[in-house]
């Protein structure tokens, strides 16, 4: 099959399901396996820059899941390095267990970890390097998207990948607020409609987040991806670190903040 690279795992990808159990590709699991390569094209260039300038490679996999992310790109590229390591943190124990028993079986085990951990967990163990280069979050829903970024943060990460989904916070604030803001100003109109809170919820999220990693150093790139979870669109995230401390990103952060009456995700957004 020409679509499946020649170093990639066939036990993998039908772990995965995206071969069926007999090895072959249907319409769907084709879909499937390009999307994933479209996500891979992404990061593959990160993790040759990091490789390259400093020979070793520690990727943390934030709300992990079933770690399918961590295991695409352990397989794909970071498996030919001895020096390379994936950690897969994930809340969900029996998860872990499972990615546990995935890594023995294709042998991945030297370079791939799974942690049972909260986010404060992941924060603070000595389990995990000081430093870490790359930070992974796919499709993590709600405040997981927050709390990988405050992972990165934290350990200083070089380059963060995040895909949001699953966005209600700042919606339901949102929500909760219409009552003092709708008819005083124009801007209410952006969020009057049920529909148009949920979405405007999302984006104002995102935006909230893109200047927090400015705020703290880091140059922002926003594009879109197709996932491989059947979503019709997602929005790609990816940080690298450049520079330390942006004050302009922090004021016009807090000033979004205010304006929208989101005061109380200060601590969330603006830390």
């Amino acid at each position: 099959m020409p679509e499946i690279k020649p170093e990639q795992s066939i036990e993998l990808l039908k772990e995965l399901h995206i071969l069926t159990r007999d090895g072959k590709l249907n319409q769907d699991t084709r879909r499937k396996l390009k999307q994933v390569y479209h996500l891979y094209q992404f990061i593959e260039p990160l993790m040759a820059d990091i490789i390259e300038h400093k020979g070793s490679l520690n990727l943390v996999d934030h709300g992990a899941g079933k770690s399918y992310l961590g295991f695409i790109l352990y397989d794909l590229y970071l498996k030919q390095f001895d020096q390379a390591h994936v950690y897969g943190i994930e809340t969900r124990a029996d998860l872990v267990k499972k990615s546990q028993d995935l890594a023995h079986r294709l042998g991945f085990s030297k370079g791939m970890s799974f942690k049972a951990m909260s986010v404060e967990e992941s924060i603070q163990t000595q389990e995990l390097p000081e430093k870490i280069d790359i930070v992974t979050a796919l499709h993590a829903c709600n405040t997981a998207t927050d709390d990988a970024i405050r992972f990165g943060l934290a350990h200083n990460a070089r380059y963060m990948v995040l895909v949001p989904c699953c966005q209600a916070e700042v919606a339901s604030i949102l929500r909760q607020e219409k009552g003092q803001t709708l008819g005083k100003t124009p801007l209410s109109e952006l969020w009057r409609h049920p529909i148009h809170t949920r979405e405007f919820g999302s984006h104002l999220t995102n935006v909230l987040r893109c200047l927090q990693l400015e705020a703290r150093g880091y140059q922002v790139t926003v594009t879109e991806l197709v996932g491989w979870e059947h979503s019709m669109k997602n929005e790609l995230i990816i940080a690298k670190k450049v520079g330390g401390f942006k004050k302009s990103a922090r004021e016009r952060q807090l000033a979004i903040l205010e304006q929208y009456h989101l005061s109380a995700l200060k601590e969330r957004f603006a830390y």
